[in-house]
């Protein structure tokens, strides 16, 4: 049946505006409340993770110095190679320092020579003396003279171990094994002595991670019983080191180091992790994120990451509160667990977090809010 909006008929204006409101379309009904994903906040104890950047530094590094002057006459080693302990690096010309040593073997050979005829003016002075043949002063000038014949001999071998010394020296070999750097000084030049460095070699395996969290963080950990038990080399705590790729090394870090300062210009505190390097994928000078493990929180607070809203700083989330009714949370989120952030303040338990459905919700809005499932 149709209903029909004029009947009979209508004088004046107020009439018909009455009856034009009357036959308007009829308002539409508001739509049914937004789904939206939630977490109920409820304590628990959950595994703390701190990251932080670090610098990589080799465990060692040495610099390659000369200890004699001389010009390089090889260079026996490709720079940015392996090298191993003993291994030649360079070779300085010898001449000189190989004609000192045949001189001093032959002046040792003369002081030997002088030393036993010595000994036997002595042995003989000694038999005429019992036949009275010489007097007791003519024995101990005889065994004086022996005695400075001898001392002539260690003077003798000292200096022919000394040229031998440095005519071993004009073979500059690797002291310790590791990854060689590029040389600094070519086949031609000229070295003075130990003040010219060569090159260097530094130890990458196993690698140094230094990390340096605030003196706040640390003075933190010191003053919870557990978290202070881990920071002592050998107490427990361990790292990973997060390469530029964003994959995870593969061996994790132990502390072997702690700075027992402040550094006053930073506020910081130093830490050394140690991490096996074989694949030598750390290198000294990148910078790289490390996540410090082993600390645990009991009664933490902790939600998903993506119910976090994070603007200029300003850290929130929506809760839903009585009556479904959305509302706006500051909170104040200081770490991560896993994918979870750990809420320091701003929620307590019971309140219940959207975590999906955010975009589809405002401040005052009602929502049908529904338990996020476990994965």
């Amino acid at each position: 049946m149709t209903l029909r909006c004029f009947t009979g008929r209508t004088r004046g204006i107020l009439p018909t505006l009455l009856s034009l409101v009357a036959c308007g379309t009829p308002q539409r009904q508001a739509p049914p409340p937004a789904e939206v994903t939630i977490v109920t906040v409820a304590p628990r104890s959950v595994d703390q993770v701190f990251e932080v950047v670090g610098s990589v530094e080799a465990s060692k590094s040495v610099f390659v110095r000369a200890q004699v002057g001389g010009v390089v006459v090889a260079r026996e080693f490709i720079e940015g190679t392996a090298v191993h302990a003993g291994q030649v690096l360079y070779r300085i010309d010898s001449t000189t320092y190989y004609a000192d040593w045949q001189r001093a073997k032959a002046q040792l050979a003369d002081a030997e020579a002088r030393s036993a005829n010595a000994e036997r003016n002595r042995s003989r002075m000694a038999a005429m003396l019992e036949i009275g043949a010489v007097a007791q002063r003519d024995l101990d000038d005889a065994d004086t003279e022996s005695k400075r014949a001898g001392a002539a001999v260690d003077e003798a071998r000292a200096s022919l171990d000394a040229a031998k010394k440095r005519l071993d020296d004009t073979v500059v070999r690797a002291e310790l094994a590791g990854r060689i750097g590029r040389t600094r000084l070519e086949v031609g030049a000229r070295v003075q002595g130990p003040g010219d460095i060569l090159t260097t070699i530094d130890v990458l395996d196993p690698i140094y991670v230094t990390v340096s969290p605030s003196g706040r963080q640390v003075l933190a950990w010191r003053r919870d019983p557990r978290a202070s038990r881990l920071l002592a080399p050998g107490g427990g705590l361990e790292a990973e080191a997060i390469l530029a790729d964003g994959a995870v090394a593969a061996s994790k870090g132990r502390l072997t180091f702690i700075d027992p300062v402040i550094d006053p210009g930073t506020g910081t505190q130093r830490l050394r992790v140690e991490f096996a390097n074989r694949e030598q994928l750390l290198l000294p000078g990148e910078f790289v994120r490390v996540r410090l493990l082993g600390f645990t929180i009991d009664s933490a607070i902790v939600i998903p990451q993506r119910a976090v809203l994070q603007q200029l700083g300003h850290q929130s989330v929506y809760v839903v509160t009585e009556g479904d009714t959305v509302r706006v949370r500051d909170v104040e989120a200081t770490g991560w667990t896993g994918e979870d952030w750990l809420v320091q303040r701003g929620l307590l338990p019971g309140d219940r977090v959207i975590v999906d459905g955010i975009q589809k919700v405002g401040p005052g809005s009602v929502v049908r809010p529904a338990p996020l499932e476990s994965p």
